[in-house]
């Protein structure tokens, strides 16, 4: 099991990157967040996954411990597999994905592409002695790059059309948010704003 890698960053794309450790290049699917946070060029420390199928090995990164521990700890559920887990925290940090579970607030949880009433259902069902101590409530922390011009919103953008919305969408959603870019947000915040006009 690789539990944790750290190099240096070859290439950076939407919720992937590729990192060099001892002369060889390891791909790791990650979430926009993580990825937007990253430089080629730049080291990098990841904690990730490595999840085994018959035919494939698929690494997938995160920014710390604590996302690795959720995007475990959800696919205990019947029908959530690494993708859909990922999306999970593309959507959500794991502090917000705790808070949902354990208030069962099922209109959070199906802000998530992927996720219906079912799904958030059987995730608090399954999860809500075991998803961790809920946090209390507070501003979430901006992650990632600042985006003070308009560098972001290609960013962005992209990341809610890989997330499964259409372009119109989110250049609603962009539209929206674009506020919060002149309060110097960073991308992840950005991305969530967006997320969070989505979903309502």
């Amino acid at each position: 099991m690789i539990a944790a890698l750290s190099g240096t960053v070859l290439t950076v794309g939407l919720d992937s990157l590729v990192v060099g450790v001892a002369g060889v290049g390891l791909l790791v699917h990650t979430t926009p967040a993580t990825a937007a946070a990253l430089r080629v060029g730049q080291p990098a420390e990841l904690a990730t996954t490595l999840v085994v199928r018959e035919d494939s090995l698929t690494l997938y990164g995160f920014a710390g411990a604590d996302e690795k521990a959720v995007f475990e700890t959800v696919q205990t559920v019947a029908g959530v597999g690494p993708r859909l887990a990922l999306a999970m925290l593309a959507v959500h940090t794991p502090d917000a994905l705790r808070r949902a579970i354990a208030t069962q607030d099922l209109a959070t949880l199906t802000k998530v592409p992927g996720i219906g009433r079912k799904g958030a259902e059987r995730l608090v069902l399954e999860l809500r002695d075991r998803i961790g101590a809920v946090p209390g409530p507070g501003p979430e922390a901006a992650q990632g790059p600042t985006g003070t011009d308009e560098t972001w919103r290609p960013q962005v953008r992209e990341a809610l059309v890989g997330l499964g919305w259409n372009a119109r969408q989110a250049d609603a959603a962009l539209d929206k948010v674009a506020p919060e870019a002149a309060a110097d947000a960073g991308v992840a915040a950005l991305l969530r704003a967006a997320l969070q006009e989505l979903g309502r």
